[in-house]
């Protein structure tokens, strides 16, 4: 999909935070009107189901707390962190001093009322230069605190004013006969990355006496945030909204003439206020039964989703009644009872008797139908192990309990001793593939458990998780721990680029190069968007029954996957989930209502995208604004796409998806879809943008790559991921010499690569941001630096089809050769060397090291190290045999 707008921006840290994922792995999860569907299932996001088998941590909730000062009869006391929004409401202002001041300059203010770290990111256009052109004013124009972003912008702090309770401003000053022809800007909020923009185009204050381009003060369109819902400006009904003056219509310097103009309006900004909730549970001597007690300091209404189960299946149920007062059965699944106010007002309280026979209790807290807040410790619902509390509680003797603490890394030490022994138990049955598969295929899928466990007792914004290292002589004998991730050893390639659709016939020509592509040790290749489409590329898709495309017939693209499925070579199909065209208009004349075999109606849009009048619930993550934004709350409209995936695995053959936009909504959903369709590969492009402090890059990038691990973590992790982390470190560190950049603070690397290599999809360039897009171009001749480390690390590599045909194509098979032969599988284990100013080397599955940068290294050790491959500042060795 082109990202030009909303995924990769020309500025850097264009893109807030999605809300359902904020940064430190902080949950906030904005619901659909009504719970999802299986919200009370706690295989959702906390639970990730590997080969069949479903493995599950209460993150936080499995530390007992419980102290010595406490009721003898606790064995677990808990308090849990909460975040929650809430919105501000203020104004914002621009005005135009067109009367010279004292030192004869003209000045352009622009300020707000709303606490916050506001910043003004603007730029100047000259007389007769394009509408949408941004140049650096000139310095004598720029206020103090001023930093240059690049070539084509500037970033103001706006300074609270002295003594004006709250009142943040930023003066520009002009000579009247400026050659600039007017200000370009957006408002930008750097705590919470909103930025404000008028329907997603610039402001524009003219100068010149010309109003062309942009958005011009005095104009009667509604003023909105761009790109996401973190924050809105929306005109001041109050305020003075018409120019002091009326601006002339002539262009150009001479006889200029400024006109004086003010104009407010009003923000909507959204903070994060912190929350807590505490969990006490106690014997009851009396009862011989459990007394469970909640306390939270959340005033207003609040609603405990709750649900237990028995010897530790991990599958919600109803207690028997009584229930605690002011509770009612939801659906069958859960119950649903309202917390009581304390007596001083600071907050909410509920305590009830719970049977023994329960090994767990379930819940999420409810503060309205569309807010419900998680566990921040792992992003999914809170799980109290009971039996656990009650063996660490118990003592000789029985009526009290001995306060004490787990002792963390003992469950991983256990782990890490279960993966090495079936480790040792799969290297033992090597030569006896026939016989034995079977068994392998078990102990494989054993160990990803394992390693999933381990990642989610770990999970954290610091997360330290490190995946099973196998050493496989034979890939015949892989196969998916679970649907969607494939066997470890996939080397992807992108089979098309942002003009492919040009031809009209584009699966027989990318059909032709199946073979070679399967020479090159290509095993899977993912071809554009089939469906019928209003944009010729395939990202606006409309009947998605219709696999016409401008890339060529069904009849062709089912042929093509046939060529390659001969040629060994899997095939993904790109499947546009998030939004769909439609085909009709509404009584309002509004593009809502779809035809085709999906004959939805307008409940099918989610109901928080303006342009489109949904009557659906709310959107579980980022709009896309271009198109009606699906609502996949709605179980009508998962069955569809169900059905609609699984039509497309058997009537094309596709072995998998790449999905396009996965951000715009929940990957819960994405869990069902998958599990349905069971792909044999799937990955998600999940897109933000990296971290920046004034038009630096940040050196510590964990919140990005959080975010992206909790969307995998979310779909239970049947998806991997596109590592854009990976992709945004290394553009800094080859750019500008920093390859310190990439090792992070614990010696690993710094994308999603070092947290969860499994499910981490690397790559360097892809139909966006290469090709004639070029939104966002790895850095031009270090493209091979680029795949030099991609190739040869852990991770799912991804190459680009412009850089398949070109002059790259010899060293890039060379690379591709070098990991097949070596056997580097996307769980491999690396040791990084070093990571230094103009220097990254790194060791691999220790039968590889490979170097990145301007400086010398050599391999040193006891093993006979032998040059791979040789290039400009690349260099890779692999052990002589």
């Amino acid at each position: 999909m082109s990202v030009g707008s909303g995924c990769i921006p020309a500025i850097p840290g264009v893109a807030p935070p999605p809300r359902a994922g904020l940064l430190g792995g902080a949950f906030l999860q904005v619901a659909a009107a009504r719970p999802r569907a299986g919200r009370c299932r706690a295989t959702q996001q906390g639970r990730v189901r590997l080969g069949g088998r479903v493995v599950a941590r209460a993150g936080a909730a499995e530390t007992p707390v419980a102290g010595a000062d406490e009721d003898a009869g606790a064995v677990f006391s808990e308090k849990f962190p909460l975040r929650r929004c809430q919105t501000v409401e203020g104004k914002a202002w621009v005005r135009v001093d067109a009367e010279p001041d004292g030192d004869g300059k003209c000045k352009v203010v622009v300020g707000c009322d709303v606490a916050g770290k506001w910043i003004l990111h603007w730029g100047v256009s000259y007389d007769g230069e394009h509408e949408s052109e941004w140049d650096q004013p000139p310095s004598e124009m720029r206020p103090p605190g001023s930093v240059p972003i690049k070539d084509y912008a500037i970033e103001t702090p706006l300074e609270i004013l002295p003594n004006s309770e709250g009142r943040y401003e930023v003066q520009i000053k002009f000579d009247m006969d400026t050659p600039v022809a007017a200000i370009n800007f957006v408002l930008k909020e750097e705590e919470t990355g909103a930025w404000f923009q008028h329907k997603g185009r610039d402001f524009r204050i003219p100068l010149s006496g010309s109003s062309d381009g942009g958005v011009p003060f005095g104009a009667t369109e509604d003023i909105g945030v761009w790109p996401g819902d973190l924050g809105q400006l929306k005109k001041h009904e109050g305020s003075n909204a018409q120019p002091q003056e009326t601006i002339p219509g002539g262009k150009g310097l001479s006889g200029k003439h400024i006109s004086g103009f003010y104009q407010e309006f009003q923000i909507i900004k959204s903070e994060y206020t912190h929350n807590f909730v505490t969990v006490t549970v106690k014997r009851d001597n009396e009862t011989h039964k459990r007394r469970v007690e909640f306390d939270t300091d959340i005033p207003g209404e609040v609603i405990i989703h709750w649900g237990v189960c028995r010897d530790n299946n991990m599958t919600w149920e109803i207690p028997p009644e009584p229930h605690p007062p002011t509770t009612r059965i939801f659906r069958q699944k859960a119950l649903q009872t309202l917390l009581q106010a304390k007596a001083d007002g600071r907050g909410n309280y509920l305590s009830f008797l719970l049977d023994a026979e329960y090994s767990g209790l379930f819940f999420v807290l409810k503060l309205d139908e569309y807010t419900w807040l998680r566990n921040l410790d792992n992003g999914s619902d809170f799980f109290i192990s009971l039996t656990r509390m009650e063996q660490r509680g118990s003592t000789q003797d029985p009526g009290k309990v001995e306060p004490q603490k787990v002792d963390k890394p003992s469950q991983p030490d256990g782990i890490i001793s279960d993966i090495r022994n079936l480790v040792v138990g799969l290297s033992s049955r090597r030569g006896q593939r026939a016989k034995n598969k079977v068994l392998q295929e078990d102990i494989l899928q054993e160990i990803e458990r394992l390693a999933a466990e381990a990642y989610s007792i770990f999970r954290s914004p610091t997360i330290d998780s490190v995946e099973a290292s196998v050493d496989l002589d034979d890939q015949s004998i892989v196969k998916p721990a679970c649907s969607g991730t494939g066997s470890g050893f996939e080397i992807l390639c992108q089979g098309f680029n942002w003009e492919s659709h040009k031809s009209g016939k584009w699966y027989v020509e990318l059909g032709k190069k199946a073979k070679e592509l399967s020479s090159l040790g290509f095993t899977i290749v993912w071809s554009p968007p089939p469906t019928d489409s209003v944009s010729p590329e395939g990202y606006m898709p409309r009947d998605l029954y219709n696999l016409n495309s401008r890339y060529g017939t069904m009849d062709e693209l089912k042929e093509l996957v046939k060529i390659f499925h001969e040629a060994d070579i899997k095939v993904l199909g790109d499947a546009v989930l998030n939004h769909r065209c439609a085909q009709f208009q509404n009584n309002n004349g509004v593009w809502n209502i779809f035809g085709g075999r999906m004959n939805w109606d307008d409940r099918a849009v989610v109901a928080d995208d303006p342009h489109f009048q949904g009557r659906g619930n709310k959107s579980s993550g980022d709009n896309f604004h271009a198109a009606p934004n699906i609502d996949h709350s709605q179980e009508f409209v998962r069955n569809d796409l169900k059905e609609w995936l699984c039509w497309m695995r058997k009537e094309v053959g596709y072995d998998g998806w790449r999905l396009d936009f996965v951000r715009g909504f929940w990957g819960g959903y994405v869990k069902d879809y998958l599990e349905a369709s069971e792909p044999y590969f799937a990955v998600g492009e999940y897109w933000d943008s990296l971290s920046y402090t004034y038009g630096e890059m940040d050196y510590n990038q964990d919140a990005h790559r959080q975010r992206i691990v909790d969307w995998i973590n979310a779909t239970n992790g049947t998806a991997g991921a596109f590592d854009v982390t990976t992709k945004g470190i290394l553009h800094a560190a080859l750019e500008r010499s920093e390859y310190w950049r990439l090792s992070d603070e614990k010696g690993k690397p710094p994308g999603v690569l070092g947290w969860w290599p499994s499910r981490a999809v690397t790559f360097i360039e892809n139909h966006d941001t290469g090709s004639t897009q070029g939104h966002w171009r790895f850095p031009y001749g270090m493209e091979l630096q680029g795949y030099a480390y991609i190739l040869t690390h852990p991770g799912t590599p991804a190459v680009f089809y412009d850089h398949i045909f070109s002059h790259l194509q010899p060293e890039i098979a060379k690379f591709i050769n070098i990991r097949q032969r070596q056997k580097i599988h996307c769980r491999s284990k690396i040791k990084i060397l070093k990571a230094e100013r103009s220097l990254y080397a790194a060791e691999i599955d220790e039968k590889l090291i490979m170097k990145i940068g301007s400086e010398h290294f050599e391999p040193s050790g006891p093993q006979n190290w032998i040059v791979a491959a040789e290039g400009q500042e690349y260099k890779i060795w692999e052990v002589s045999s």
